[in-house]
């Protein structure tokens, strides 16, 4: 996408914000619902779905592609690699958020905000907990039906299922393997070229989407947990331009600037779509045309990166976790937090990267430390807008990732226009 295109899309969302809020402050209480269900709404879950539609073909051709196109000896080092930089991104997301939480203490002494979350939570159905041990989760990483894992949104088990047929394709050679693996790359090929038509509709889309996301959004919810709101924010703010930049120039010697400057149309998606695997097509394409990854590491990492590289959903668990625990006077030892990092860190890996995939996993943490969990009902009210922050996190850290795996690869190309200090 041209630079003109991503100026559109920037627009798009300062005049969706912008107007969203206007028609929440000004347009009668009758009519702003109106606008929002039939207007706004539509056109924004029209523009997500396209985007989702091409989520499936894109994982499965991108991750089959690459691959197929790597030996077992480069894709055991790229993937531990991924594995290594994975864990230690979500790391230092979770360390830093708890380090938040805990010098700022943003529930604590809140007696009136703990009675507005038993309020809220009157009437309102519980979140389902993720009863899922680490055994369970392992297996369920392998699906028992591809079809119905791509079918369901199964994006871990769909990425399983690819890596298998990638191995395989890159070591049967026959004819046969051919025609398949240039079939699968034409995919990948028409899936990009409707990505970029689908992208002509961006600044329409994600405008339309701020529009629903700030005329809805609880304000007075909103004033009440604003603490709480800071410290997520501030949070992620650090990892994103402090941690980010650290890795990228001690290991892929990259400036900062210049990566975010190539990052922004993926980095406006997500916060807009809220979605790391609506925003996994834009991503691919910048790591392509902007970043000029090598296209088997960035198909590799992007692609299993969108569902097992959530640090930014980590960071938000440990927060909310330690804040509800802090407003319901549960004091919870350091060797309890290190657990809920722990938690935090594997439940990011395994967090659907849809809208609003991490809450039954904090309501699954909550239960284990013995926090009630109807203080979940005072996040409903922001979920929206912090999910738009730690999503464009999680899609960032994909993006650093994918760097930081490349450097010193021996595909990396020539022509990288981004090695040079900014």
């Amino acid at each position: 996408m041209t630079s003109g295109a991503q100026r559109h899309v920037f627009l798009g969302i300062a005049l969706g914000a912008l107007g969203g809020l206007a028609a929440r402050l000004w347009l009668p209480t009758r009519i702003a619902p109106y606008v929002v269900d039939y207007v706004a709404a539509p056109l924004g879950q029209i523009f997500l779905r396209l985007l989702f539609m091409l989520a499936v073909p894109v994982v499965f051709s991108a991750l089959v592609g690459g691959i197929a196109e790597l030996d077992l000896k480069s894709l055991g080092r790229i993937g531990l690699k991924t594995l290594g930089f994975t864990v230690l991104a979500s790391s230092v997301a979770v360390g830093i958020g708890l380090l938040l939480v805990n010098v700022v203490q943003p529930g604590a002494g809140q007696s009136d905000l703990r009675a507005l979350a038993e309020k809220l939570a009157q009437g309102r159905a519980p979140v389902a907990a993720t009863a899922v041990s680490g055994a369970t989760m392992l297996i369920q990483m392998i699906p028992d039906n591809p079809v119905k894992a791509a079918a369901t949104g199964d994006m871990l088990g769909l990425i399983v299922f690819a890596l298998c047929v990638g191995v395989a394709l890159g070591q049967v050679k026959t004819t046969g393997t051919q025609r398949l693996a240039e079939a699968i790359s034409g995919l990948f090929d028409v899936s990009m070229y409707l990505l970029e038509r689908v992208l002509l509709l961006a600044p329409v889309g994600v405008g339309a989407l701020l529009f629903v996301t700030t005329a809805t959004v609880g304000v007075d919810v909103l004033t009440a947990i604003a603490s709480y709101v800071a410290v997520v924010v501030g949070a992620i703010a650090i990892h994103l331009f402090v941690s980010f930049p650290l890795m990228l120039r001690v290991f892929a010697g990259r400036g900062a600037l210049a990566f975010f400057r190539a990052v922004r149309l993926p980095m406006q998606t997500a916060f807009a779509t809220s979605s790391s695997s609506a925003t996994l097509p834009v991503a691919l394409e910048a790591a392509d045309t902007e970043l000029h990854l090598p296209k088997p590491i960035a198909q590799f990492v992007l692609t299993a990166g969108a569902s097992m590289n959530q640090n930014g959903t980590a960071l938000f668990e440990g927060i909310t976790v330690l804040f509800l625990a802090q407003l319901f006077g549960v004091e919870l030892a350091l060797s309890e937090q290190a657990v809920v990092m722990v938690i935090c860190i594997l439940g990011g890996i395994g967090t659907a990267g849809i809208p609003g995939a991490s809450l039954p996993v904090i309501a699954m943490i909550l239960g284990m430390v013995h926090v009630p969990p109807e203080g979940l009902a005072l996040i409903f009210g922001v979920d929206r807008l912090l999910d738009m922050c730690r999503t464009t996190l999680n899609v960032v850290g994909d993006l650093v990732i994918a760097t930081c795996v490349a450097a010193g690869e021996e595909d990396q190309r020539p022509d990288e226009p981004l090695t040079q200090p900014t």
